[in-house]
């Protein structure tokens, strides 16, 4: 891990895809820790992917993001088994044996998630031979300079439009990246528009089209992945940022105090408090996860909430590291500066706080 945060600056200063340490994770094995072991995967469940993605996180967040899209995406195929079996296996194999990378791309620009509802506006269209041609626009695409498969999030050309997904292999004829990202945080991890014209795709890499009826109701499984996972992501930058606020108030040693800031207790009340929402953080990830792997995963109104709780328990942690830093904090000299921008992303991710709180205010009143 030291490997991945010594480069963590320079990749976010320019902002530059992670290739170095998506390279050093696959080889250790850990692009592929959620693959199923029939393809040469380790078939890891919730729990050991969360420890990993707050370890990476917590040296380099923009990796740890990458890692999480690759994670949850293996852990849904082998979960749900929709996919046509022959391309599955092939995802997967590539995988284990070039670290190929897989996201699924949903968001766009007219659309925005489709969790809040709305049809895409890309477009699969049977051809007469049998194929498929695809044409859209994705935006956001986590990992885009680096990923091999993309699961594109599609609407058919039908009277009655099916939606799913299509595959798509990036080096295909047609697919275009658009060099759109220039965000306040997670700089490096390339999620720029991703552009499809007339993209020619075999029958079988229409790998998952359904009713639209059938996707209205969320799935558990999914849901849980998502908040534990970007939970644990987003921790690891909290407990990163931790470590940097005590080793700097161990160190500074203001001339009119005579000894360190460390031993001040406001800053000793406040380090505390950092600790207490790292703490929750931890145990919830932890027996969320547990659970998870043992029994199966809890409602999806919970893991709504608990990636709103884990990820602003992790905000306030950087943010409260921040205030005692002071100027510090906002220096680019400083690697706190970073972490303050990166863990700030965490309220972007869907579920955004308002649509959490809404579901679970339903439920509760329904019940």
């Amino acid at each position: 891990m030291q490997r991945i945060a010594s480069a963590a600056a320079r990749h976010d200063a320019n902002a530059e895809f992670p290739s170095t340490n998506l390279a050093a994770l696959h080889s250790a094995g850990m692009l592929d820790l959620t693959v199923p072991c029939r393809f040469g995967g380790q078939g890891r469940g919730l729990a050991a992917a969360a420890r990993l993605l707050g370890m990476v996180g917590g040296a380099c967040a923009s990796t740890g993001l990458i890692l999480a899209m690759q994670l949850s995406r293996h852990a849904a195929l082998a979960r749900e088994g929709r996919w046509p079996k022959a391309v599955h296996a092939r995802v997967a194999r590539d995988a284990v044996q070039h670290g190929a990378l897989l996201n699924a791309l949903r968001a766009e620009p007219d659309l925005g998630s489709p969790t809040r509802g709305g049809l895409p506006a890309s477009t699969l269209r049977a051809q007469p031979d049998g194929t498929w041609s695809l044409s859209g626009r994705k935006t956001y695409v986590t990992g885009a300079p680096g990923l091999t498969w993309m699961e594109v999030w599609v609407r058919t050309a039908e009277e009655r439009p099916r939606l799913g997904y299509a595959l798509v292999r990036a080096d295909m004829p047609g697919v275009r990246i658009v060099e759109s990202w220039d965000q306040l945080g997670m700089r490096a991890t390339g999620s720029h528009d991703v552009v499809f014209e007339d993209v020619v795709l075999p029958a079988e890499h229409a790998v998952d089209l359904r009713a639209a009826e059938d996707w209205a109701a969320a799935d558990p499984a999914q849901a849980v992945w998502n908040a534990i996972g970007l939970g644990a992501l987003y921790n690891g930058i909290g407990h990163t940022a931790r470590n940097w606020i005590v080793h700097f108030l161990h160190d500074r040693r203001p001339t009119s105090l005579g000894a360190p800031l460390a031993s001040l207790p406001r800053m000793q009340e406040k380090v505390g408090e950092i600790q207490s929402l790292l703490l929750v953080n931890d145990r919830l990830i932890a027996s969320v996860a547990a659970d998870t792997d043992a029994s199966g995963p809890p409602s999806v109104a919970d893991s709504l909430l608990l990636k709103t709780i884990l990820t602003e328990n992790a905000v306030r942690a950087v943010e409260l590291a921040a205030a005692l830093a002071g100027n510090h904090a906002y220096a680019r000299a400083n690697p706190l500066e970073r972490h303050l921008r990166d863990v700030l992303c965490a309220r972007i991710h869907v579920p955004t706080a308002d649509a959490a709180h809404v579901a679970a205010g339903r439920e509760a009143l329904a019940a």
